[in-house]
């Protein structure tokens, strides 16, 4: 693949949708759960509703490159942003549990395509020298759009029956973006499906941390706000706790990745594990204080949003060359995907009956991890790849931008 001169100014408007993209994404992801909760519909059903969102990305991940490839990327942009619109739309006008539910589906697929098209076109325009910095300012991007968008919970009552009609805007607005950007449209590869045994045996903790960290992350998106609301009876501490927990992750990205450069993924993955089982204990003595829940979450947030990056650098670290490292770092997201698809089913269960058992199993899963993750074999330091910051949320193309692929 030929690349331009790189420039960042040259990709800045890909940078400004995405900004968009991510801020219509992180409100609406949360506001439909705390909506569904003051209406009284149940833990239950809201977990399946929210499932149905990652259901929707990872039915994307498989089938969406088609549609791209058949009619084009801004096309293909403009059809998936209007998708989005659609269900968000739709979201305001019509009120139905099983119609929510394929809207949320639909809401996934499109976005999760949206994230396919935007970073492939990041990808042609990244040398291999250029894609760290590229992919260090989308995650950077993303993260603190997807923070910011919370704030937007903070509206008044009047104006956040609203919101569905402003996430609607913000995707537009990307629209507008990319429509007025003139990118060659790359070429994308067709993604080859990998068993999850071979998978396995390759790379088993790399599974496993994937599997887990979609669990995590999905869990906090979906269900940690109807805990959250549930406790305190307010929005705004539910907004504030989302912003305060992804800027946790945010900031801990570097440091978890030199720590993990110059330790190993296997030790601070263990550690990191160690380290979420605790916070999320913590949140069991918190239930009596809004300050006290914003500091737990903020520990969340260090650790539970770079247990996949980890992951991937583990494969990285462990894989020879023969091996097609893009596709397995494909079938990891993959798996990752499955894990945020089940979390919402699981934890709906399990807070119909008790409200704390997010936070037990929360708890049970990371010290699997962190024993799992030491009794597997240490890499030594001279074969290690290097940590890559990845966004909260990505598609099926950001293996090719990871600076590690040659």
């Amino acid at each position: 693949m030929s690349h331009d001169t790189f420039s960042i100014r040259a990709i800045s408007p890909l940078f400004l949708a995405i900004a968009f993209l991510a801020l219509g994404y992180g409100m609406i992801f949360t506001f439909v759960g705390v909506y569904l909760k003051e209406l009284g519909v149940s833990n239950m059903s809201i977990g399946i509703i929210n499932a149905s969102f990652f259901l929707g990305s990872i039915l994307s991940s498989l089938i969406s490159q088609k549609i791209i490839t058949s009619v084009g990327h801004i096309r293909s942009f403009a059809t998936f942003a209007s998708i989005m619109v659609v269900s968000f739309l739709m979201h305001a006008i019509f009120f139905n549990e099983i119609l929510w539910a394929f809207l949320r589906f639909f809401s996934g697929f499109a976005f999760y395509g949206l994230l396919i098209i935007i970073e492939s076109w990041l990808n042609e325009k990244s040398s291999q020298e250029s894609r760290g910095i590229v992919l260090a300012i989308y995650s950077i991007t993303f993260y603190l759009a997807t923070a910011i968008g919370q704030l937007f919970l903070n509206l008044g009552e009047s104006m956040r029956q609203h919101l569905f009609e402003i996430g609607s805007i913000l995707v537009l607005c990307s629209v507008v973006i990319i429509s007025l950007t003139k990118i060659k449209e790359p070429a994308l590869k067709p993604f080859e499906r990998y068993s999850f045994p071979k998978i396995y045996s390759v790379v088993p903790l790399a599974v496993t941390g994937s599997f887990l960290g979609g669990i995590l992350v999905g869990g906090f998106f979906t269900m940690f706000p109807i805990y959250i609301l549930t406790q305190f009876h307010s929005v705004e501490v539910v907004s504030y706790f989302m912003l305060i927990t992804l800027c946790g992750g945010l900031i801990s990205q570097w440091p978890l990745g030199k720590l993990s450069d110059k330790y190993g993924r296997r030790k601070v993955i263990s550690y990191s594990a160690f380290f979420t089982a605790f916070s999320s204990l913590l949140f069991v003595f918190s239930a009596f204080s809004s300050q006290l829940t914003y500091g737990c979450g903020f520990l969340l947030g260090l650790t539970i949003f770079s247990l996949y990056p980890l992951s991937v650098a583990r494969a990285n670290d462990v894989v020879d060359e023969n091996k097609d490292i893009v596709e397995i770092s494909r079938t990891l997201l993959f798996t990752y995907g499955i894990g945020s698809f089940l979390s919402p089913l699981v934890l709906g269960v399990l807070l119909t009956y008790f409200e704390n058992s997010i936070f037990i199993l929360f708890f049970l899963l990371n010290i699997f991890l962190a024993f799992y993750a030491l009794s597997k074999k240490r890499v030594a330091e001279d074969a290690m790849s290097v940590y890559v910051h990845m966004p909260v949320a990505s598609g099926a193309e950001l293996p090719h931008l990871d600076p590690r692929q040659e």
